[in-house]
């Protein structure tokens, strides 16, 4: 490993930063590859840095941590593949959007322009029937009604079409429910797989994970199954740290336990830089 700052090389697997006034944030960021006024060349960060790149870590998730830690070290779950394909269905299994509403306002606005142009209709024929019982002149009024006639067919051809898309809608939107009822289950289903997968990896390290609490500092001890720990989470991670792979080296600043860059990395067993 070897870290530039401002120009000066520092190499080593355990390098201390306490006479600097670089941030244990900054120093995160250039191992990840941010180049700026600090430089870090190392191996790419491993997946259990996500849990432990700084120590003590902001927030400790400790099943997470222990199960990703299994994973870099090779173990897999019997349930991870039903996973796979449960996560794999639930994202082919997007509901469609169905706007029933628009479709029965649609029936209601063409059902009452059909009851308008049916007044109209039966207003012209008694206005018709009334002028031929008189003798009146009809000519204006059948043109009249040739046309609201001819309206009121198209009105009932709007109606029914109308209609029919309602009926489709409510069908789409019945098979919409179906489906997200099916998510819901697909999502159950998942958060349980995950869970199941987490037990799995955690319990394949469970005994190194006993082994490297008695390692570090801190005052914390399990039971036989994974789950039952007792202890603080800088220690569960110190834990982790150790257990896990890890190439690229870990940000130490504020583990008073952990004194001075060469102690962390050989506790650790890890590379460290050692803010203080």
């Amino acid at each position: 490993m070897r870290v530039r700052i401002d120009g000066r090389i520092r190499e080593g697997r355990a390098i201390d930063l306490t006479e600097t006034d670089v941030s244990a944030a900054a120093v995160v960021r250039a191992i990840d590859g941010e180049n700026g006024r600090i430089r870090i060349d190392c191996p790419p960060p491993s997946d259990p840095h996500d849990h432990v790149a700084r120590l003590p870590p902001m927030t400790f998730d400790r099943r997470a941590a222990l199960a990703t830690a299994a994973r870099a070290l090779g173990h897999t779950s019997p349930a991870e593949s039903q996973l796979e394909a449960t996560r794999t269905e639930l994202a082919d299994l997007s509901p469609p959007s169905v706007d029933v509403a628009a479709a029965r306002r649609r029936v209601a606005e063409t059902g009452a322009a059909e009851d308008r142009l049916r007044e109209r209709v039966a207003e012209l024929r008694g206005r018709l029937q009334a002028r031929r019982e008189t003798g009146a002149d009809t000519t204006a009024v059948e043109a009249q009604l040739d046309e609201a006639v001819s309206q009121l067919s198209a009105a009932e051809t709007e109606r029914i079409a109308a209609e029919q898309a309602l009926d489709r809608a409510e069908e789409a939107a019945r098979a919409a429910r179906d489906r997200r009822d099916r998510r819901l289950e697909l999502e159950d289903r998942v958060a349980n797989l995950e869970r199941e997968v987490r037990r799995d990896l955690a319990s394949a390290v469970w005994e190194r994970f006993r082994a490297a609490l008695r390692a570090v500092p801190g005052d914390g001890t399990v039971g036989p199954s994974p789950g039952a720990y007792d202890g603080d989470p800088v220690t569960a991670a110190l834990a982790v740290a150790r257990l896990a792979p890890l190439d690229a080296p870990v940000v130490v600043d504020g583990v008073e336990r952990l004194d001075g860059a060469e102690a962390a990395a050989s506790t650790l067993d890890a590379p460290v830089i050692y803010i203080g």
